[in-house]
């Protein structure tokens, strides 16, 4: 739930690019390796990396390094965090001005 403008705003410009609300629908069906994601998607890892960081930034998914047997690399992975907005009257007539 957003309570405040900065919150909701953070939250609008997340999902104001197609290319993240995309990344959103896929990272809510499963989480997803980052090359992987990338891979699907058909982008670079460095332009994944920019739109998971506005959606992380808007608390809607996070990412968990892990270690693999025989793979000495660490690998990120993410996955949609349980989220339920409602934007009505009503929420924007009681967001705060913080």
């Amino acid at each position: 739930m957003v309570e405040s403008i900065q919150e909701i705003t953070v939250v609008a410009e997340a999902l104001s690019s197609p290319v993240r609300v995309k990344i959103l629908k896929m990272l809510c069906e499963k989480e997803w390796y980052v090359y992987e994601l990338a891979k699907a998607l058909g982008i670079s890892r460095q332009l994944l990396y920019l739109h998971l960081k506005k959606l992380e930034k808007a608390n809607l998914v996070e990412s968990e390094l892990r270690l693999e047997p025989n793979d000495p690399r660490a690998k990120k992975y993410y996955r949609a965090k349980p989220f339920k907005f409602v934007v009505d009257n009503e929420t924007i007539k009681n967001l705060k001005e913080v």
